[in-house]
């Protein structure tokens, strides 16, 4: 079975690279242009969550100059969905919505704008200490997605040569 499995992976690997596929961070300059973007979230719970899952999805070079700067906001809503015979919610659905504006570094010129929409849902236990600890999970898990949305929307306009929106 795994001699089965190699060889399948092996016969993609020779059918991708022979039709020029590339990976996404293979692109020169994607991986350190990213490594060089500086990120200013909005204070809060959800902002310091968003600017360290952008930083982690960078990977961030602290000890080199940054080369673009990114102005997040960031605006949340909460609605009860499954509510129960006394109009108590068991059920919430979360929507994180993250809008950027990329500038270019001294110029401050706008290189990229964009926005990302994370919806998910997490159940509400009737134990308050449940309660908010089940809602910042959902905070934690929607910036992640946000930041992991931002990051794949910047590396593919950075491999397709970065032009200005």
């Amino acid at each position: 079975m795994k001699r089965l499995a190699l060889a399948a992976a092996l016969t993609l690997a020779t059918a991708l690279g022979g039709c020029g596929f590339a990976p996404l961070y293979g692109q020169p300059g994607v991986t350190s242009n990213l490594a060089a973007i500086e990120v200013e979230a909005p204070q809060g719970r959800t902002g310091f969550l968003m600017r360290q899952h952008l930083d982690d999805a960078f990977a961030r070079d602290r000890s080199a100059r940054a080369a673009y700067h990114m102005q997040l906001a960031l605006s949340e809503a909460r609605y009860p969905r499954g509510v129960r015979v006394d109009n108590v919610a068991t059920r919430y659905e979360y929507v994180l919505t993250a809008t950027y504006a990329l500038t270019t570094v001294p110029a401050g010129a706008l290189a990229k704008r964009g926005t990302v929409r994370v919806e998910l849902t997490y159940d509400s236990a009737d134990q308050p200490y449940a309660s908010v600890a089940a809602q910042q999970d959902a905070q934690d898990r929607a910036a992640q997605e946000a930041a992991r949305r931002i990051q794949l929307e910047l590396a593919a306009w950075l491999a397709n040569g970065a032009k200005p929106s």
